[in-house]
């Protein structure tokens, strides 16, 4: 019968932690983890924000639409001092056609911030303001009551005029601003609507969005505005309501001619 042979442990080895290496190591791939999870967090809520702010600017413009079928005209702007009213109140001349505010307490829109003034979807400081602009031609007859019926729809021209860059814009600072040759989205404009964008807080005098008023904008207010790619030098989301369209569903509602 053979004897057993006794076992040995001896050339076994067990190690009973990390080293400090090996710990390095694990938090170098955590980190890199945790970065790559960091990134794309940020990336949606920058499209979160982008989506939320072009569909409050979608409503903004249908409310315009609804309050000119009911009222035979359109908001003025609100003022910086007039939290949300339209300036002034029942329309007429109004005060700031083109660097004022979202009337978003006269019309009853949401999402709006302490002051009662519609805010976009980058947050709720001041510079997050939805901010509008209403032509002023033919004497006001967009603003006033009964005044585009009473002008007729022949006679009618807003002169709101939106271009695709600012390069080549002529008259900038006057009442006649406009839009380079091609470089025009819209030259017959009732109203345009627009975000200052996620740079609101810091940006507005580059060559782009200088031309539309925003805190640190350089030129004075005037027709002409910019819709320009997205990009480094430019944020702002901006929509508009074309002639077209608002004369056509106001003779829908039996408003015009």
């Amino acid at each position: 019968m053979s004897s057993r042979q006794p076992l040995n442990f001896s050339s076994a080895s067990t190690d009973s932690g990390f080293t400090l290496i090996e710990l390095a190591v694990v938090m170098f791939i955590v980190t890199l983890l945790l970065g790559g999870m960091l990134l794309p967090l940020s990336a949606q809520q920058d499209v979160r924000a982008y989506g939320e702010t072009q569909k409050i600017l979608t409503e903004a413009r249908d409310a315009l639409l609804g309050y000119a079928m009911a009222n035979d005209r359109l908001p003025c702007p609100a003022s910086s001092t007039s939290n949300g009213v339209e300036d002034p109140v029942g329309g007429g001349t109004c005060n700031h056609p083109y660097d004022g505010f979202f009337p978003a307490a006269t019309l009853g829109l949401t999402p709006v911030d302490s002051s009662g003034y519609l805010v976009d979807g980058w947050g709720s400081d001041p510079d997050n303001r939805i901010r509008y602009a209403l032509t002023a031609s033919n004497t006001n007859a967009f603003s006033t009551s009964s005044g585009m019926k009473s002008t007729g729809l022949t006679v009618l021209a807003p002169d709101l005029q939106v271009c695709s860059t600012s390069t080549g814009m002529s008259n900038a600072e006057t009442a006649s601003a406009a839009c380079a040759a091609t470089t025009g989205l819209a030259t017959d404009g009732v109203a345009v609507i627009y975000s200052l964008g996620k740079n609101a807080g810091s940006a507005g005098s580059g060559s782009e969005e200088n031309h539309n008023p925003n805190p640190r904008s350089t030129l004075a207010a005037d027709r002409a505005f910019v819709s320009a790619q997205q990009g480094s030098g430019y944020d702002d989301q901006m929509v508009w309501l074309s002639k077209s369209t608002l004369f056509n569903r106001l003779v829908a509602a039996g408003r015009l001619p």
